[in-house]
Formats: structure tokens, C-alpha cells, sequence
């Protein structure tokens, strides 16, 4: 079994992440789950420029459209609202949304990067409390800007032990061990493995013990075959996981990282 705790759909910021590619993909490569959230909420471009009000879809309507998908494939597609942490917070209708939909939402997801704003801001504390009323772990990217490094996770983390949180990269575009150093330091902080070379969650495994690390891939950034390769004809990182790494670990390493932290931090409930 594989659950992919960090997948999209969405057009912006020169990607386009369709759902029925995220389903090809699944089928093809033997993902049962997928958690996803809808880059469309994104409020800073790459070169943290904001993106024009015009371009930009509210909130609410965003977490509208990832309900929609989820709703459709409940048995293979998890909602993960992508909140816009800098120009909006949870409005009446968001939690009426919210209320409505509990069964298909898994988690909040923050882009500190792409909104700009750190997930240890005082401005998010109302997610916080809505994230706590509900149970809902908190999953942010981490790595690109000192916004979005992993310590002001932590420091969101460390204030909230009521909730659990996901430095997704680790750290993106560093050697990771940073965040590999903050996983032990916490007991509601974990790293996923989206974009991270296979080494480095070894690294963690051998420090911190395989129940801290959840398996997730930006898919499908690079096409509905990011899972085989980048889009470049160059082997996807995330081969060795589904490959070598098996023969790298014990045998319940690699369930824990595959598929059993995700249905323990996210209850997902799914027959192997």
C-alpha cells in the first residue's frame, strides 16, 4: 500500500495539475491515496511578487473546487484545503464548508513561500483554533526563503502541542539537516519525503526512527508520470522509494513511511 500524503490539482504559477492526471497516475503506479491541495490559492509567484487580486481565486472558492475532486473519489482522494495564510483568513463560509465536508478533509495546508508569511505569525492563530477544534494537522512546505524555513514551523509546532505538523521537503533545496534535527525535538512534528533524495530520509530513520517520516511527491508537477520520471526523460527521485528502498530498511520502515504514519496522523481508514 502507498499513500501520498502531498499531492495537487490547480492552474497557477506556470503549473497546470489536472485531477484526472493525479488519477492517471495513481492507477498507473499503485498509489491507493492521495492527499490533495488546490495550488490555486497561491498569493506570491517565484519571484514572491504578488499575484494580481484579479488572477487569484478567493478561499473559499478554492476549497470548493478540492471538495469537489474529493467528493467524487472519496475512497482514493483526501481534501486538503490550501489556506491563503497572508490576505485571507477562515471567513463563516470556510467553516461551513468546513462543517459540511469533515469527512473528506484531512489536514490544513500552508505555502509559507508562496504567501509570504511564516506559519509562527500571530496573524495565523485563528487557523490554529480552527485546525484544533477540528483535529486537523497542519502540512507545510518549508524550504526557499527565511519565511519558510523549517525552525519557524517548529516554532508554530512548539507553541501548539495540541496539533501535529509536516515540514514538507524538509527543507527544499538544502541537504535537509535542519529539519532533520527539529523532527526529535518535537512529538507533533514530522518531515515528508517530497523532494527529498532517498539518503536523507535514511538519515532521519537511523536518528529519529522511521515513525516520524511520511512518504509525499508534489505529484504531478512534472506530468502525470512524475512518479518515473521528471519530464526531462531523468529518473524520478521517487523510483528509489518504490524500489530500492524497500531492500534498505526493515520491513515495517518501510510500511511506516509508505502508508502507516499517514492513516495513524491523518486517520485514513483504508483496507490493505
Amino acid at each position: 500500500m502507498i499513500i501520498d500524503t502531498h499531492v495537487h490539482i490547480g492552474n497557477m504559477n506556470g503549473f497546470a495539475m489536472k485531477p484526472q492526471d493525479v488519477l492517471y497516475s495513481m492507477k498507473q503506479y499503485k498509489i491507493d491515496f492521495s492527499l490533495v491541495s488546490n495550488l490555486e490559492a497561491c498569493e506570491f509567484d517565484h519571484q514572491l511578487e504578488p499575484i494580481p487580486r484579479q488572477l487569484q481565486k478567493s478561499q473559499n472558492q478554492v476549497f470548493r473546487d478540492t471538495i469537489r475532486f474529493a467528493r467524487k473519489y472519496p475512497d482514493k482522494i483526501g481534501a486538503v484545503p490550501w489556506m491563503k495564510i497572508h490576505g485571507e483568513l477562515p471567513d463563516d463560509e470556510f467553516r461551513m464548508l468546513l462543517r459540511e465536508n469533515r469527512d473528506l478533509v484531512y489536514a490544513f495546508k500552508f505555502h509559507p513561500y508562496h504567501s509570504f508569511t511564516a506559519p509562527d505569525d500571530e496573524r495565523l492563530e485563528p487557523i490554529y483554533r480552527l485546525a484544533a477544534e477540528y483535529d486537523l494537522p497542519i502540512v507545510s512546505h518549508t524550504g526557499g526563503c527565511e519565511e519558510a524555513r523549517s525552525v519557524r514551523l517548529y516554532n508554530a509546532a512548539k507553541k501548539h502541542p495540541e496539533l501535529n505538523f509536516v515540514m514538507v521537503h524538509m527543507d527544499l533545496g538544502t541537504d535537509n539537516s535542519e529539519a532533520i534535527e527539529l523532527l526529535g525535538k518535537l512529538p507533533n512534528l514530522y518531515g515528508d519525503t517530497t523532494w527529498v533524495p532517498i539518503e536523507s530520509t535514511l538519515k532521519a530513520i537511523e536518528r529519529w526512527g522511521s515513525e516520524k517520516i511520511l512518504f509525499g511527491s508534489d505529484n504531478p508537477i512534472d506530468g502525470k508520470d512524475t512518479y518515473l520520471d521528471n519530464g526531462r526523460g531523468e529518473r524520478s527521485l521517487y523510483q528509489a522509494y518504490f524500489n530500492e528502498f524497500r531492500s534498505m530498511v526493515s520491513e515495517r520502515d518501510y510500511e511506516n513511511i509508505m502508508f502507516r504514519n499517514a492513516q495513524t496522523l491523518f486517520r485514513i481508514e483504508m483496507r490493505q
